[in-house]
């Protein structure tokens, strides 16, 4: 399903959503009725939303949300029905009607169909300032307070920018392995894959590989080299792209406020993906923790030490702290080769992240960067028994982050600055950094 400018949508392959018509809830909406709705804004998931009179709501119910993928909002559609809820639709975009001066022509021609990208069709102004509202109204939803959120800074680059992607790929048959889809999730499904010969927003090196891989992979499997499917890995790092989960890269990062640091960690390992605009996210980073005042920073989930050896400079030490052994291995390999010695990682224990820190906790700031799905209860309680003056929090999920806020708020903390960094042009996501202060 690709959308073009005038938000006619192409269906030769049919609905990316087709449930089982046995199991639908007809109400209140027959299984593809088309209707017709003005989109009022977006989710935080990309989606357009809209809301329309039904003629058999629930009691005190006086419209019907519908959520509708690739409209946005001002605009008026015509969309069809593939699944209701308790509480609201889900439908597919069939026509635009009165189009946004805000949409603009897709410049990947699978945009709709590959479940990579969301926001394509929307300019990029629009796209900053939506980003902006949501983790504004996440916020107040979720944690329950209302507090000024910067301008997004923008990524210097909106296409070619992501220095990794993993492409996957179903097990194929020998006899179909010229042409099976080696690519990523189709819109809206969970195992169909689409095939991505080349995606807009990796960069060129990345791209150029891509082909050769996908080459080597169909030759491959034309001599059944594969039982299953598997997940492919293209990272680009210092002008070379490696195609192996254990190769070790180096990132190159220069930030105005120390001298360049040389980061080497594991292609499989966690790292930022878009380095376009790494420096000024990180010195923002650096920045806030220093401006605290703090003589100590800890930086928890610390990776391969990117914050902790950027900041080391403000500091007059650092520790870093990672469940992971081989990235705390890199990470003191990179103190060692960058010539920083007040920077110590551990490989902590989950259950134990602070134990043996002997920072005093009124002079130390905490930088976090937890994985998508936030930080867990057992995290939060050590870290709010330590008490440190500040915290750094950093996101790639304002949703997560923002429902953490509140037990933060509940231990004493509150937020000084909120400010958004836009390291996915063209999709839903974001990188959030919130700094409070005890």
């Amino acid at each position: 399903m690709g959308v073009d400018f005038a938000g006619r949508v192409d269906i030769e392959d049919g609905f990316p959503h087709v449930p089982r018509k046995n199991k639908f809830n007809d109400r209140p909406f027959a299984y593809h009725q088309e209707i017709e709705l003005e989109i009022s804004t977006l989710t935080n998931l990309g989606l357009g939303l809209g809301r329309v009179s039904v003629s058999n709501p629930e009691p005190e119910v006086t419209s019907w949300v519908v959520m509708v993928p690739f409209a946005l909002p001002g605009e008026r559609v015509r969309a069809r029905v593939f699944r209701n809820h308790k509480n609201y639709s889900e439908a597919d975009l069939v026509e635009v009607l009165a189009p946004s001066p805000e949409r603009v022509v897709p410049t990947c021609p699978l945009f709709g169909r590959c479940g990579g990208c969301q926001y394509q069709h929307l300019n990029y102004v629009g796209q900053l300032a939506w980003k902006r509202r949501q983790v504004a109204e996440l916020l107040e939803h979720m944690a329950g307070i209302s507090f000024p959120v910067d301008p997004p800074i923008g990524s210097p680059r909106q296409y070619g920018y992501r220095s990794k992607i993993t492409p996957h790929f179903n097990a194929p048959a020998p006899d179909q392995a010229a042409g099976f889809p080696i690519g990523f999730l189709r819109q809206g499904t969970r195992f169909d894959i689409v095939d991505v010969p080349r995606c807009p927003i990796a960069t060129d090196g990345i791209n150029e590989k891509l082909g050769e891989l996908r080459t080597e992979v169909r030759t491959r499997a034309a001599a059944g080299g594969f039982e299953r499917g598997a997940t492919l890995l293209l990272r680009e790092a210092g002008g070379a792209v490696v195609t192996d989960f254990q190769a070790r890269v180096t990132e190159e990062i220069v930030l105005p406020s120390s001298p360049k640091l040389r980061l080497q960690f594991l292609a499989r390992d966690f790292f930022q993906n878009n380095p376009f605009i790494l420096p000024a996210f990180i010195e923002h980073v650096r920045s806030e923790a220093a401006a605290s005042g703090a003589r100590y920073l800890v930086d928890a989930y610390c990776g391969s030490g990117l914050f902790a050896l950027s900041a080391a400079g403000a500091f007059a030490r650092v520790a870093g702290v990672e469940i992971s052994e081989t990235s705390i291995a890199c990470a003191r390999e990179n103190a060692s080769s960058n010539g920083i010695q007040n920077a110590t990682f551990v490989a902590g224990d989950a259950a134990r992240i602070f134990s043996g820190l002997d920072f005093p906790a009124a002079e130390t700031v905490v930088v976090i960067d937890p994985p998508r799905k936030g930080c867990d209860e057992s995290f939060l309680g050590q870290l709010f028994s330590f008490g440190p003056q500040a915290v750094v929090y950093v996101s790639c999920d304002p949703a997560t982050q923002m429902r953490d806020m509140r037990p933060f708020l509940d231990a004493g903390y509150r937020p000084t600055r909120i400010q958004p960094f836009d390291l996915f042009p063209q999709t839903r996501h974001l990188e959030c950094v919130v700094t409070m202060r005890r």
